[in-house]
């Protein structure tokens, strides 16, 4: 693996290059956490599908009416979350894969 992260190796001394090395580490382990959170987060939520209830027509019920309370919104809230983070730490490991920064 570390193979795959050397291909834009610093090569302005040692110090450069272990700064690379760890914050590279880093973002991949940031990256792994986010991207799993997000995974669980989205197993953990409920289908849209009403499946055969859907033929007798909708029903107005009392989780209808406070759905943005529900825990369904608090997952769907916390994967949009985690999505974002997970954004976020991808393109700050491009922006610290350029040369120009090294």
């Amino acid at each position: 693996m570390l193979n795959l992260i050397n291909l834009l190796v610093p090569t302005s001394g040692q110090a450069s290059y272990g700064l690379y090395m760890g914050l590279s580490i880093t973002m991949i382990i940031l990256m792994g956490i986010s991207a799993l959170a997000s995974v669980i987060c989205i197993m953990l939520q409920p289908s849209n599908s009403q499946g055969i209830d859907a033929l007798g027509g909708s029903s107005e019920t009392f989780f209808g009416k406070n759905k943005g309370k529900s825990t369904e919104a608090k997952l769907k809230k916390w994967t949009w979350i985690c999505l974002a983070v997970l954004v976020v730490f991808s393109i700050t490991f491009y922006i610290l894969q350029l040369e120009a920064i090294w």
